[in-house]
């Protein structure tokens, strides 16, 4: 199969310094994906910018934060995938636009027909631009930004890597401002706690920041793809990291060795559809911790369950304090699973197969 790859492109690579597009930044990524494209690589966007394109459009102080996203969407989407279909058109190429919700994503089934949409495209040669619908998202169900919905879009399609492009080199082991901090080269399965390094300031137009990257590039590469986060704003940034050997100042997320299954893969995103917790002993946390078995949450380990959750459902699984272990789908609904509480000899309340831990 041609090396899939998923790009995501964050607001602050392509937004001006006076807020509005940066065609010219734009159109080189597109020449740079248009290569690739040529050179057999399969390429996914995800692209941010469309709030801020239209809010360089359009002025109103006097919306409230979700009626300013909603108008300010609907405006600069037109206004960005219409630069992506000219410049892709000089390029002698077709692209897509795919726009998206979290709550459309909820379920297994709408997820795979979301997979099998851009799967289409990829099969025609047209390059998929994804992004959050932000016109009908409604705040609690929203992506937390882009990077988010890169790391869910990257491994549905089981793209190789995930690029995530932001405005500096990658995750600085100290102020980005400081001469003395460096970036932090590479990043390896069971060390990906950086939380002493990031700073916790957002970018200037993009919803997330540093730490969000630091959490979808973990979570990613935990199910086996490799998670570059590089600079946008760095000539060439894509050539140079996937067809030449030059050494690229960037962090590198390298992947854990046993790739998740595409179940646990929709699973691993979906702790924002969580419809209960599922509270288990510190016999059934150090069972479902030991890397050395497949444990499933049986409900002899369980002391409690909270929520409205059907069967199917996906859930958080937490241990007596509170802290989160993981996410699965339940085998059974909320008024059956309080009756089986702490019993043996039942099957697993959320089956090995179907559990995710963090």
């Amino acid at each position: 199969m041609e090396k899939r790859i998923a790009i995501k492109i964050g607001s602050n690579v392509l937004t001006a310094k006076e807020g509005g597009l940066d065609l010219v930044r734009i159109k080189q990524l597109v020449s740079q994906v248009s290569s690739l494209h040529r050179q057999g690589f399969e390429i996914i966007m995800i692209s941010s910018g469309a709030v801020a394109a239209g809010r360089s459009l359009i002025s109103d102080n006097k919306l409230d934060a979700v009626s300013a996203r909603q108008l300010f969407s609907a405006i600069g989407q037109a206004k960005l995938i219409n630069h992506y279909h000219e410049f892709f058109k000089e390029e002698g190429l077709v692209c897509g636009q795919v726009l998206t919700t979290k709550e459309s994503l909820s379920t297994r089934s709408h997820y795979l027909n979301q997979r099998n949409c851009i799967e289409v495209m990829l099969q025609h040669s047209v390059i998929p631009i994804v992004n959050e619908n932000d016109t009908i998202s409604v705040t609690e169900l929203m992506f937390t930004d882009n990077d988010e919905l890169s790391g869910m879009v990257a491994t549905m399609m089981d793209a190789e890597k995930l690029i995530i492009l932001s405005n500096i080199d990658g995750i600085y082991n100290g102020n980005p401002s400081d001469p003395s901090s460096s970036v932090i080269r590479e990043v390896y399965p069971g060390k990906r706690d950086l939380s002493n390094y990031i700073q916790s300031s957002k970018s200037s137009f993009g919803r997330g920041g540093m730490h969000t990257k630091t959490n979808i590039a973990s979570k990613v590469a935990d199910e086996g793809l490799e998670v570059i986060i590089a600079n946008g704003k760095t000539n060439d940034i894509l050539l140079k990291l996937l067809t030449t050997n030059e050494d690229i100042v960037c962090t590198r997320f390298l992947p854990s060795e046993a790739p998740a299954t595409s179940i646990k893969k929709w699973i691993a995103h979906s702790d924002g559809f969580a419809r209960g917790i599922v509270t288990v002993n510190e016999g059934a946390k150090q069972a479902l911790l030991d890397e050395d078995s497949a444990s499933s949450v049986l409900f002899v380990g369980v002391v409690n369950v909270e929520g409205d959750f059907e069967k199917d459902d996906i859930v958080k699984v937490v241990d007596e304090e509170g802290k989160q272990l993981g996410v699965g789908k339940v085998q059974f609904k909320y008024e059956d699973a309080k009756k089986l509480i702490g019993k043996k000899g039942k099957r697993p309340i959320i089956h090995h197969d179907y559990l995710y831990l963090f």
